[in-house]
């Protein structure tokens, strides 16, 4: 895992450029770095290298191929390198020779033999990158297909701009990109922003499965699309797999087993997060039945008990026979951490679980340099209990036409009834248009979210052009949209850049594509059983570590800032960003709604999760920005 960067066009000493935005990512790739300029010096391009296959300097990049043509920078792994290396071999009869045991060689010579769509339909991995072709005289940036790593782009100072980390845009000699207040009426609701949207106006991040080409004299853009989670989902959904459930777990474990095994190939320590949940669970648990030693694993443990999941997950890794290492965080441990979130994420961000991942990361990077994760079970095998109520509240409000619905919705919330938060909420869920939309309203059930902004954007929601019926099955609709937004926008971000503010490489088994896309053919009695979900995940979990010791409710990886911002230092903090004459100065804010939020909470006791959302912004404001607006 590495960082990438580029420059097209830029009017200015592109090698100090490009080596100042190599600098500002030193944590994604401490082991070495490299810049390329082309002899006209139109384009530029820059890596930071966190070493994992091939240690050696063959497998430095940028990466020239072996013709000479095309140059590379990449960030990932791709998993069967050596099955599309053999192919490379026996389609050139022999003649290409490999100077590197590299995957970053295989795929820059797949690309130049094959072209960038079908070279990425041969290939299994994580990744983003972008080839210089001197021949056409393009740069293409392409990612992977469910958006494990992370690839922004867009015009600074006339110039096309590219790189792994947003920071290392904003740190050009000139960058003056506006702060994009259109995105925040959707941070303020959600937490993050989605793709293709990030905090500055136009800068971009490139989409999941996307290929962006851009024509080095005329910065002209193409993009084109290789790979579609909707797709997937939509001929998963037309093809359901008709064996039974324990055939269903039979082929699950086989894909994922394979998966593992892939994405346990290293040239350096390797190990894996274990929490007590079904999704690392299982993915410990493939790897130490494939294993010849005992596989690394690794937890942290929360002082206070109602978050603390560290006693089972010490159970499970006993059962397992792991080499298990646990840490407990303090509260000051976990605080600590926030000055750190501006600089690590370079763009607002807040869950607040970054901060235990972030811990737990650092962690596992005294021991490892790869470490395997869980994430994606939930989306993918319809863990989350939200899921059953939206299919149970959607199956009663169906059958009403919309404009019905939406009538009746707006006149209850003008009545007294709408006072009560059980009649507030059930007045709005009924003016729902879809699944998406009403899975939606359930992150977002108190109106005030959508009034802190001062200036409100149009909906960002990409998942709302899908039909009510894409896919035919409620539970699915909603797993469908988390998988388009949620996801990659939340979940993968945090998972990529706090590992990787340690240099810490994480892989992610379960989006495999082959795994992925057996699991959209899976019908909905083979996931959900009532309100428990992965059944047949489960399945697969229960012949590795019985079921009596996985039975238990899950805790999720979270930490009780509510608290803290009441009873520890974190409230001085709070309060200091949260400064009338500041939020006032900057005018992104209505500071009237920021108060009312915050004196709800220390006066009255609500608190609204946009409370952490506010104070995120504003540290990444006062931090990131100062004086800009």
């Amino acid at each position: 895992m590495c960082g990438i960067d580029g420059l097209i066009g830029y009017r200015g000493d592109m090698a100090e450029q490009i080596g100042r935005m190599n600098d500002r990512m030193l944590h994604r790739g401490p082991d070495d770095g490299g810049v390329y300029i082309s002899e006209d010096g139109r384009v530029a391009l820059g890596h930071r290298r966190l070493a994992i296959v091939d240690l050696s300097k063959n497998g430095a990049q940028p990466f020239v191929s072996a013709s000479g043509r095309s140059v590379m920078v990449y960030n990932g792994e791709i998993y069967n390198a050596a099955d599309v290396r053999k192919r490379l071999i026996r389609d050139s009869d022999g003649t290409l020779r490999f100077r590197s045991t590299s995957d970053t060689e295989v795929l820059l010579e797949a690309v130049e033999r094959y072209g960038v769509s079908k070279a990425l339909s041969l290939c299994k991995g994580m990744f983003a990158f972008a080839v210089y072709d001197s021949e056409e005289g393009t740069v293409t940036l392409a990612r992977d297909r469910v958006g494990e790593k992370p690839l922004y782009y867009g015009t600074v100072c006339g110039a096309f701009a590219f790189a792994s980390d947003i920071g290392c845009l904003s740190v050009l000699d000139g960058f003056d990109n506006e702060i994009n207040s259109d995105v925040l009426d959707i941070y303020f609701k959600e937490g993050y922003i989605p793709a293709p949207y990030s905090i500055y106006r136009n800068i971009y991040k490139l989409e999941p499965g996307k290929i962006l080409t851009v024509d080095v004299k005329t910065l002209k853009k193409k993009e084109t699309t290789y790979w579609s989670m909707k797709n997937a989902a939509r001929k998963g959904q037309k093809n359901l797999f008709t064996g039974s459930r324990q055939e269903a777990a039979d082929e699950l474990e086989r894909l994922l087993t394979e998966s593992v095994r892939g994405q346990m190939i290293a040239d350096v320590p390797l190990g894996a997060f274990l929490s007590a949940g079904i999704d690392s669970s299982t993915v410990v648990s493939l790897m130490q039945s494939i294993s010849p030693g005992k596989v690394k694993t690794f937890t942290i443990g929360m002082e206070d008990k109602k978050f603390n999941e560290a006693v089972y997950a010490k159970e499970i890794a006993q059962h397992l026979g792991t080499d298990h290492t646990e840490i407990y965080i303090s509260e000051k441990d976990a605080m600590d951490v926030i000055p750190k979130l501006p600089f690590m994420f370079g763009e607002p961000f807040a869950d607040s679980s970054q901060i235990p991942t972030y811990l737990v990361s650092r962690m596992t990077r005294q021991y490892v340099t790869v470490s395997l994760s869980g994430d994606g079970g939930d989306e993918l095998f319809c863990g989350y209990r939200s899921y059953e109520s939206v299919s149970r509240v959607w199956n009663k409000i169906k059958n009403i036409p919309y404009p019905l619905r939406k009538a009746a919705s707006e006149c209850l919330l003008r009545t007294p009834l709408s006072k009560s938060e059980v009649r507030y909420l059930q007045s709005v869920y009924l003016g729902a248009r879809s699944p998406y939309e009403l899975h939606r309203m359930e992150h977002e059930d108190d109106p005030i979210a959508g009034k802190i902004a001062l200036k409100r954007g149009d909906s960002m929601y990409r998942c709302m052009d899908l039909p009510s019926d894409f896919l035919g099955e409620v539970n699915h609709e909603v797993m469908l949209m988390d998988m388009l937004m949620y996801h990659p926008d939340d979940i993968l971000v945090k998972v990529d850049r706090t590992a990787m503010a340690v240099s810490l490489e994480t892989r992610v088994p379960m989006l495999d594509r082959d795994v992925v896309e057996f699991a959209w053919t899976l019908p909905i009695e083979y996931l959900r059983d009532g309100s428990t979900g992965k059944q047949v995940l489960r399945d697969v979990l229960y012949r590795h570590v019985p079921k009596e010791i996985m039975d238990r409710p899950k805790k999720g990886f979270s930490i009780p800032i509510s608290g803290w911002l009441l009873t520890s230092d974190l409230r001085e903090w709070a309060e200091s960003l949260l400064d009338r004459k500041k939020i006032e100065a900057a005018g992104l804010l209505n500071p009237d709604v920021v108060e009312k939020i915050w004196h709800d909470f220390t006066d009255r006791g609500h608190y609204r999760i946009q409370i952490w959302y506010i104070l995120v912004f504003l540290h990444w404001y006062e931090t990131e920005c100062p004086g800009r607006k």
